[in-house]
């Protein structure tokens, strides 16, 4: 016996008919009996007769539980991309315990940022810990496994830089610090905030990467290190760990110093920076910078004996020039408007006394910083303000204007070329935003000891790895510009490609499926889970993972089409 659908299409409507039917011989020929309508029976029980008839077998639902339910697809997928890097090996060729909690540690960093209490919680709230056959571990164990890390770590920097920096190749540099919890650490210092936490503790690192933003080396230190004197530990990394001959560094502006670019000079490397603003100033006042090159131009090359043997490219971004234009506008205006009432309070009598109205002034000047804009004039009886119109035109005619300095020829570096290296410093910066968010969460560090504090890091660096991997294996379900267009002037505002502006105005991809965020699309992921079933009566258990959705199965698709890591 067997159960046949009919199904026939009428006006506006399609009429489906059940029907219970068995095949039988008679005289050698096969005919059929219909035994019985099913039409008026509900679905479920339809299809429960088809598969008693097809012979399965069924469990009365009352005879089975969810005895526990993991979260899992995130898992299945950070752990995908783990593998396709080589991060185990990275670590360490060798397999151990060690190794096993430091990957666990570098997952749920992505997944959840915590301290190590915390992760050992987190572990066991996923399918983390089963997917790595860890046992409940400890924070004493975690501890361990980030003084093995911080001890591979000189190791481990020269893999990468062997994956991702070849000679020639271009190694982003840029400083940034982190706040501290306690007061115990060696590293532990105070100095210039990143974080606008004046008055904290705080540490300072470096990162390098290679030209994309991969993350190839970070390094620890005080929180009292002037950027300046990092350069000559990158360059020793650079020649002597990293063997590189032949290698240019693009720095932030505010580490150069003479002697710095002298050090890298003796060695070797190549580099790219910029003028800070008080030497631009300088130059212009020398009539160095003619601001006629930029009428018809946004960037040219000047030469001036102030810097022998480098070439100086001269910028023009229009639309900053606009903004800062305004912006100071706005400031001078606001300024304005608090010294006004001090004014009238003087005129009026009521504010006497030089040193009272100065400190009266002296409270509201500079609370915009343009204190250095304005000529003020105070006496017993009478206090008057007004504005440096001569020396804010000379401030605004440098409105969007920066200049390059490299050791690189023009056969070596065009000037167009050497505009966009400056300007993938801002990877190194997305780097640092990621590191800082709730993404990676670096800070606030709670370690007293400074090889703990290296160790946390070094962590973090290496989760961030695996991250921009991730984002970029996902480009396609993120907002992020998968194929960005390489603008023909260098010096404008890179523009978003055509296909990106239509993914983020439909908040669809081309498939249909909802764009995310990285983070949405992990929390997405980790709806798919691993559930552990039990008979009832029995010991029996079996485990049973939910069916990807469309959007999930992509996901891990677009990770295991990646080549693996050598």
């Amino acid at each position: 016996m067997h159960v046949v659908t009919n199904r026939r299409q009428g006006k506006g409507r399609e009429y489906v008919a059940h029907f219970l039917r068995r095949s039988y011989r008679e005289g050698g020929k096969v005919k059929k009996e219909t035994l019985g309508n099913l039409s008026h029976l509900p679905e479920p029980i339809i299809e429960l007769i088809r598969g008693a008839l097809a012979g399965r077998e069924f469990f009365d639902v009352e005879a089975l539980s969810c005895e526990r339910t993991l979260p899992h697809g995130h898992v299945e997928a950070l752990l995908a991309m783990v593998r396709r890097l080589g991060i185990a090996r990275l670590l360490d060729r060798a397999p151990s315990k060690q190794r096993d909690l430091v990957v666990a540690m570098i997952v749920q960093r992505i997944l959840d940022p915590g301290s190590k209490l915390f992760t050992t919680r987190a572990l066991m709230q996923s399918t983390l810990a089963e997917e790595l056959s860890l046992e409940q571990p400890s924070a004493d164990d975690l501890y361990e496994a980030l003084d093995w890390l911080v001890g591979r770590q000189a190791a481990i920097e020269e893999r990468l830089a062997r994956r991702h920096l070849q000679q020639g190749a271009l190694a982003l540099y840029d400083l940034s610090s982190s706040y501290f919890e306690g007061r115990h650490c060696p590293l532990a210092m105070r100095g210039y905030s990143r974080d606008e936490r004046r008055g904290s503790l705080q540490i300072v690192y470096g990162l390098m990467c290679d030209r994309e933003g991969r993350p190839v080396a970070i390094e620890v230190f005080p929180g009292n290190t002037v950027d300046a004197q990092t350069i000559p530990n990158q360059a020793a990394k650079l020649r002597e760990r990293f063997g590189l001959k032949e290698i240019v560094v693009v720095a932030d502006r505010g580490m150069v110093t003479r002697a710095n670019l002298t050090a890298l000079g003796d060695a070797a490397i190549g580099w790219i920076t910029a003028l800070k603003a008080p030497q631009v100033k300088r130059l212009a006042a020398q009539g160095a910078l003619p601001l006629s090159l930029f009428e018809q131009q946004s960037l040219a090359e000047i030469t001036t004996p102030e810097y022998p043997g480098e070439r100086l490219v001269v910028c023009r971004n229009p639309l900053i020039a606009e903004e800062r234009t305004r912006k100071r506008e706005e400031l001078l205006s606001a300024t304005a408007a608090e010294l006004a009432p001090i004014a009238v309070r003087v005129a009026a009598g009521t504010l006497q006394g030089k040193a009272a109205i100065g400190l009266a002034v002296g409270a509201v000047i500079n609370r915009f910083k343009m204190k250095k804009h304005f000529n003020v004039q105070i006496d017993d009886a009478h206090f008057t303000f007004s504005p440096k119109t001569e020396q804010i035109a000379a401030e605004t005619a440098l409105d969007g204007i920066y200049i390059l300095r490299t050791s690189l020829s023009a056969q070596q570096c065009a000037s167009n070329e050497v505009v966009r290296s400056y300007k993938q410093l801002s990877r190194v910066e997305r780097a640092f935003r990621t590191l800082k968010s709730v993404d990676l969460e670096i800070r606030p560090i709670h370690h007293y000891r400074a090889q703990r504090v290296r160790a946390h890091v070094l962590l973090c660096m290496l989760a961030y790895y695996v991250e921009w991997h991730l984002r970029e294996a996902w480009s396609e379900l993120l907002f992020k510009d998968e194929h960005p267009p390489v603008a023909g002037d260098p010096v404008r505002k890179a523009q978003r490609s055509a296909k990106s502006l239509r993914k983020v105005s439909a908040q669809r991809t081309e498939t249909g499926e909802t764009v995310h965020s990285f983070t949405s699309l992990l929390s997405e992921l980790s709806l798919r889970a691993r559930n552990t079933m039990r008979i009832a009566g029995t010991r029996a258990t079996f485990v049973r993972l939910t069916t990807p959705t469309a959007l999930q199965a992509r996901a891990l698709e677009l990770i295991n089409h990646l080549p693996t890591a050598s």
